[in-house]
């Protein structure tokens, strides 16, 4: 399978590195300038580890010896299938050191989504936890060789069981210091590892991000953020999330040679003594945690006046929580709206209170375009409400191994359609108004629709289902399927149980099931799946506020 690449049209490419955006820099590169700048200062601290830089940068290094002994080849994928533990820091530097790219994978995820990722990719190995949160990946990881036998290799970071013919990542590493192999260092043009989409159309998509743009992402979010060799940054929610991981997140914090403390839980019972103790600076949540922390804080025994900023993204802050934030933890407030393909929004630090309470922030680069036009293409006066299209010297020209989607995503000029619908205000800030599409943020977990029904299609009491989004209070917004039955009707929870038997993360099983005769068809006699989830979605809401 080919390798993936982003090759930019020469004329943006030469404008890039000319402004000094793209500087020439690779991930391997960047951890060993900053292990041998502050080699003694704490760079990563997870449960009881706690490594230096220069620990970091020797355990991302054999890893990457490793690695190449058991004979990966720079360009080849590797789907990565950790928490939040200090091992994911050192064994995607040991890939990006080697060339070999990570493709990442949330610690929800089970098989139907790894057997995607690993498929699509055209990945060669998996690298997983023995277990966490009461989960065996094991048992995923032999599943996934069963069904994907390009996978030839699993790395366990944790324990083995008696029969499992597995390495652990300790072993990995035993076998990279020994290892004479010279890793050869890739260029900053190269992709530096495979993101996964919010999958708004059936499974994630894969997106190849290269160590000059991202790279960039983090030199500027670190500027606007705040972000110092000072700073410590709380990972709370997963990191493999784009979010967490460079906005500026753990990445922009190595970038900084700044201290990433990782949690085990986004709770406050996990978050709040992990604040007080090693003095966090700067976290990201999503909005439902947001409004968990702030009910949690008062009461709580823990200090966290350390904790300066706040960001908050992943689905859209409503204002009258944004104003409660400041007052409720004594912080600064940064809202943050942007996506894995690219574009980066952020209010600033030193933003008027209207701004930061009403606004999702603008972008980071003077050289991000942004479109908003209407149903046709057409451009629309500021204020008003439009579907997002952007390019810039960090958004991705195409997806990896995917033409359908790209000929849906990219314009013949270069712009990605977001799916957003936002609104422009002065200085360029961007209110977020809502998705185009069937797009479901629950609690900034990314759900199909079309995903989500197709799996319910095969249930055989389920003669048509449509999934829909609804808005919600805690978690932004909730999702409803509707079923019209076959035969006898099925139990909710018995609906719900077929959905987690499918072998999809729990966050994609439906809050609500809703059952009903029939749907309604277009004048065309043809049920539209769009106008379909629009009347479904209206006709529940209708409901609910009679009730209320």
């Amino acid at each position: 399978m080919e390798i993936p690449r982003q090759i930019w049209p020469e004329e943006r490419a030469a404008r890039y590195r000319a402004a000094g955006y793209w500087s020439g820099e690779t991930f391997g590169a960047m951890l060993r300038e900053r292990a041998q700048r502050h080699g003694d200062r704490l760079a990563v601290v997870g449960g009881d580890t706690r490594w230096t830089y220069a620990e970091l940068d020797a355990r991302a290094d054999a890893i990457a010896r490793g690695l190449l002994e058991r004979g990966l080849k720079p360009g080849d994928r590797v789907v990565v299938h950790l928490p939040n533990i200090p091992e994911f820091v050192s064994v995607i530097f040991g890939l990006f050191r080697a060339g070999i790219l990570p493709l990442y994978a949330l610690p929800a995820h089970r098989i139907t989504e790894i057997e995607h990722f690993a498929t699509t990719g055209g990945a060669r190995a998996y690298i997983a936890a023995d277990g966490h949160d009461g989960y065996d990946y094991r048992d995923l990881a032999a599943e996934l060789q069963r069904r994907v036998p390009r996978v030839e290799q699993v790395i366990i970071a944790g324990a083995l069981r008696e029969h499992d013919p597995y390495v652990t990542l300790a072993a990995l590493e035993a076998e990279g210091q020994a290892s004479a192999i010279e890793p050869v260092e890739p260029k900053s043009s190269d992709v530096a590892f495979l993101q996964i989409s919010g999958g708004s159309t059936g499974l994630s998509k894969l997106i190849p991000r290269t160590h000059d743009a991202y790279i960039y992402t983090l030199r500027e979010s670190n500027r606007i953020c705040g972000m110092t060799a000072d700073s410590v940054f709380l990972g709370a929610l997963p990191i493999a999330h784009n979010f967490p991981m460079s906005s500026p997140g753990f990445l922009g914090a190595i970038h900084a040679g700044a201290r990433v403390v990782l949690s085990p839980s986004p709770s406050p019972e996990a978050g709040f003594p992990l604040i007080e103790r090693e003095g966090v600076t700067m976290t990201s949540l999503v909005p439902p945690l947001l409004l968990v922390w702030m009910e949690a804080a008062p009461a709580s025994r823990w200090r966290l006046d350390s904790l300066k900023v706040i960001q908050v993204g992943g689905a859209k802050l409503i204002p009258e929580v944004a104003r409660r934030v400041q007052p409720a933890l004594g912080v600064t407030l940064q809202q943050v709206f942007g996506m894995a393909e690219g574009l980066v929004n952020y209010t600033r630090l030193d933003d008027p209170d209207d701004i930061i309470i009403n606004t999702q922030g603008r972008p980071i680069s003077p050289d991000d375009e942004v479109l908003i036009v209407d149903d046709h293409g057409n451009p629309v006066p500021d204020g008003e409400p439009g579907h997002l299209l952007t390019r810039g010297p960090y958004t991705i020209l195409s997806y990896y191994n995917n033409d359908a989607a790209n000929a849906r995503s990219f314009t013949d000029d270069g712009y990605y359609r977001t799916g957003d619908i936002v609104c422009r205000l002065p200085g360029g800030y961007l209110q977020v108004q809502g998705r185009a599409n069937d797009h479901i943020n629950r609690a900034g977990e990314k759900i199909s629709a079309e995903e989500i029904e197709d799996h319910l299609l095969a249930h055989p009491q389920v003669f048509d289902a449509a999934v829909v989004s609804i808005p919600d209070e805690y978690l932004g917004e909730r999702s409803c399927t509707f079923i019209i039955p076959r035969g006898e009707k099925p139990r909710a929870v018995a609906i719900k149980q077929w959905i987690r038997s499918r072998g999809l993360a729990d966050f994609k099983v439906p809050d609500q099931v809703v059952f009903v005769e029939r749907f309604s068809e277009t004048a065309a006699g043809k049920i539209s799946r769009k106008e379909l989830r629009a009347a479904l979605r209206a006709q529940l809401q209708q409901s609910e506020e009679k009730s209320a």
